[in-house]
């Protein structure tokens, strides 16, 4: 810690984008949270065609407050100042990528004459609940998030990098990345195996108890795996860890 204290604060490259996946990761992760609550409460039925998938698209849109505030705290620690410009990114970035691809493939369902083609009044509807309602909501979580004060750094940082030692080859990023997978992947591989032969087999999902459960064990695996893995690269007087903790 005393070789790298003066670097580990140190702003990554692509800081804006790191940012704009921590935000879009606290939707995803808010959302999910409160959709396996709701449903193991018996608010929300497998049973109920559809609305299962109602309901987490609308908490997605609506998690936007989330999104925007973690996305602008972190931007804000790592010395960005285009608050603006960071939560248009937020707010259109990952969405629009998922919007491209469900609509390619909505396409070929059109060409074919499928049923399950989604209609255009739907179309519509995702449209103005993107622009209408979730954008709105990530400037609001935006402006909150820069407007509070960050704490005062634990350590000043060096205006000049400390040049990094050669790494062993078990510390290179495929490496610590699929390391860092196996353990969460082995948590959760049950409970996943039966999530997916319910899809595939057409069958309703019930147990969401033991999916929250899971869900908890996966979220604190991974927080700890992140911080075993960020420990053995600090040791190794290598302070890039912001994206290789992401990652």
């Amino acid at each position: 810690w005393k070789l790298v204290h003066a670097d580990v604060l140190r702003p990554p490259p692509l800081a804006a984008w790191l940012a704009t996946t921590i935000g879009t990761g606290m939707q995803v992760l808010c959302m999910s949270f409160i959709s396996i609550a709701c449903a193991l409460l018996g608010f929300l039925s497998p049973a109920n065609r559809g609305g299962l998938l109602t309901a987490t698209l609308l908490l997605f849109v609506l998690m936007g407050v989330p999104a925007g505030y973690g996305a602008s705290r972190t931007f804000k620690s790592l010395r960005g100042v285009e608050w603006r410009a960071l939560t248009l990114l937020t707010a259109t970035a990952y969405p629009a990528a998922i919007f491209v691809v469900f609509t390619l493939l909505n396409l070929a369902l059109w060409s074919h004459g499928s049923t399950g083609a989604v209609p255009a009044g739907t179309f519509v509807a995702l449209l103005a609940m993107w622009f209408c309602v979730s954008l709105p909501l990530v400037f609001v979580g935006a402006f909150l998030g820069f407007k509070r004060p960050l704490p005062a750094p634990p350590t000043r940082t060096n205006e000049i990098p400390r040049q990094i030692p050669p790494q062993g080859w078990f510390l290179g990023r495929a490496v610590t990345m699929a390391v860092g997978g196996v353990l969460p992947f082995g948590a959760v591989f049950i409970e996943l195996f039966f999530i997916l032969s319910s899809i595939w087999l057409h069958q309703f999902y019930y147990v969401f108890g033991f999916l929250l459960l899971v869900f908890l064990i996966l979220i604190i695996t991974c927080a700890e795996i992140t911080m075993v893995m960020c420990y053995f690269q600090l040791c190794a007087e290598d302070y890039h860890w912001w994206w290789r903790a992401f990652l």
